[in-house]
């Protein structure tokens, strides 16, 4: 009974990183659609839509996308723990993939392949981090990373809430 409750929790919490996911990566955490007008572009040189004005590559960007992924990879580590590790990353790269071409349909951003590379990384470091854990606490990686991953979840919400009502309370000015 114990672990059908934790499995629900990580299924509950993994379906609000997703949503997190779809609103970072396709609306941009905008509040508005209409702000996000970019029209169709797709990029398929790594790192190309990566420079700047100057010419450097902007890693912050990059990073981003690593980190925003890395979740994914321990998520799915923890929802489908035997599974091998090809369809893990298959897994990863699908869904990184769903969300590019998801962007040029729409029009709602740039189809990167960077993004498709730096995603994949993210959970690439995911499943790694995960693999580590399962090491270092045995049995009890899934409720420990359960628990992480509710006080960071209720984290972000109530950042989210927060900034809703920042940005409402500053339309009303």
């Amino acid at each position: 009974m114990k672990t059908e409750k934790r499995n629900r929790l990580t299924l509950v919490l993994f379906a609000i990183y997703l949503l997190a996911l779809v609103w970072l990566i396709l609306f941009k955490l905008q509040f508005s659609i209409t702000v996000m007008e970019e029209g169709r572009i797709i990029n398929l040189i790594p790192l190309l839509g990566s420079f700047d004005g100057d010419g450097f590559i902007r890693f912050s960007e990059i990073r981003a996308n690593i980190l925003a992924f890395v979740p994914l990879g321990i998520y799915i580590c923890m929802l489908k723990a035997p599974r091998p590790f090809v369809k893990k990353l298959l897994t990863i790269v699908g869904l990184t993939l769903i969300f590019e071409i998801i962007q040029f349909i729409f029009a709602i951003g740039r189809a990167d392949i960077t993004d498709v590379f730096s995603n994949t990384l993210g959970g690439l470091i995911g499943i790694g981090i995960y693999a580590l854990l399962s090491t270092v606490l045995k049995g009890k990686t899934n409720k420990v990373l359960n628990v992480l991953a509710a006080v960071v979840t209720a984290l972000a919400i109530l950042f989210v809430v927060l900034l809703l009502v920042n940005h409402r309370w500053v339309r009303i000015q």
